[in-house]
């Protein structure tokens, strides 16, 4: 239970934040967030949050603004919150390659990497709470490192939370699968590891495109601008170096790109039929991520979940928890505290 720079930070009377760093088994620093209720519900499992390709978990799940903070409304509903930020994202180690340039090197944080992370999370959750299962929850990327996780520990874990995740449910992918900038020009069916590197850089500006393309007409009715303004920087702020580069640019690795476009020509990285905890998978209805074919296989392959259930959202977008309320964000919240609250076997 390696930890460091604790360090306690509070936001409102009723939770209480607390920063510090794990020790993963193969010697990395994980930074992790801790949003706990001033009496947490002894019933309600504990959860860990884990943030999508770019954009690590502060930004993700923890915005100091109304309806940007999916920690603290889970938190607020009885639940220990804990968020990471993988490794080569925010806070967390880096590896050397992210300090070279980034033709140099072969994709960085591939998901069989993460999954250590994660499980220094899980770990640590568990022994703080004296508790012997933790929900997961998983956006996007995310949801493919918690399936991958539960897949190969699944006696720690109670539910799992897949939200907008790829899991190889077809051969055909609108932006990730054949014929896209992600497939090698060379060798087709294979990631194009010399046109992304081991990271890649994106500005604030490139966040916004794919989410209002979700939108009809004004998004700023669905979506909150002080919520975007603050993701925004919250990505900006998460490397150092942002600010070295005009426009400012942020960090992230490419193993996730990696691992995303074989699931979206067809191939799973995990066996979902290895998961023995509750699963709900949550789909928007105008995700650009994920798609109806990767909730249906994934659902047929979970043949030892203790249960399977799927939360629709028309009309939502890929990033529905940071949206306003009437575009989709009250209703997964809903969906998830009600699942989070059926208890495990």
């Amino acid at each position: 239970m390696s930890q460091a720079t604790d360090s306690p930070q509070t936001s409102g009377s009723a939770l209480q934040r607390l920063d510090f760093h794990l020790a993963t088994r193969d010697g990395l620093s994980i930074y992790v967030r801790e949003v706990r209720p001033a009496a947490p519900d002894p019933v309600k499992p504990v959860v860990v949050l884990a943030h999508g390709a770019r954009v690590p978990g502060l930004g993700s799940f923890d915005l100091d603004v109304p309806g940007g903070s999916l920690a603290g409304d889970l938190a607020a509903a009885g639940h220990v919150v804990y968020l990471f930020d993988a490794r080569g994202y925010g806070r967390s180690t880096r590896p050397p390659e992210m300090d070279r340039p980034a033709a140099e090197g072969l994709s960085v944080a591939r998901a069989w990497q993460v999954i250590r992370d994660l499980g220094a999370v899980v770990r640590e959750a568990l022994a703080r709470n004296g508790v012997a299962q933790v929900a997961l929850l998983g956006w996007a990327t995310g949801a493919m490192w918690c399936g991958y996780y539960a897949s190969v520990h699944p006696e720690h874990v109670s539910h799992v939370v897949y939200y907008n995740g790829l899991y190889g449910g077809s051969h055909e992918h609108a932006s990730l699968g054949h014929g896209s900038p992600a497939e090698d020009p060379v060798r087709p069916g294979r990631f194009n590891t010399a046109g992304f590197g081991a990271w890649r850089l994106s500005t604030a500006e490139s966040l916004v495109p794919n989410w209002d393309k979700a939108f009809d007409g004004d998004p700023a009715a669905s979506r909150d601008p002080a919520v975007l303004a603050a993701y925004a920087l919250a990505a900006l702020d998460s490397d150092p170096t942002s600010h070295e580069r005009q426009p400012p640019s942020f960090r992230s690795p490419c193993g996730a790109s990696e691992d995303s476009f074989y699931q979206a020509t067809g191939r799973q990285l995990f066996d979902a039929a290895s998961i023995a905890a509750r699963v709900l998978i949550v789909r928007s209805g105008r995700d650009f991520w994920s798609r109806e074919e990767d909730v249906r296989t994934l659902a047929a392959h979970l043949a030892c979940a203790a249960s399977v259930e799927r939360l629709d959202l028309p009309g939502a977008s890929h990033y529905v928890h940071l949206d306003r309320d009437g575009a989709g964000r009250a209703a997964f919240l809903q969906g998830v505290r009600e699942f989070l609250a059926i208890h495990s076997n």
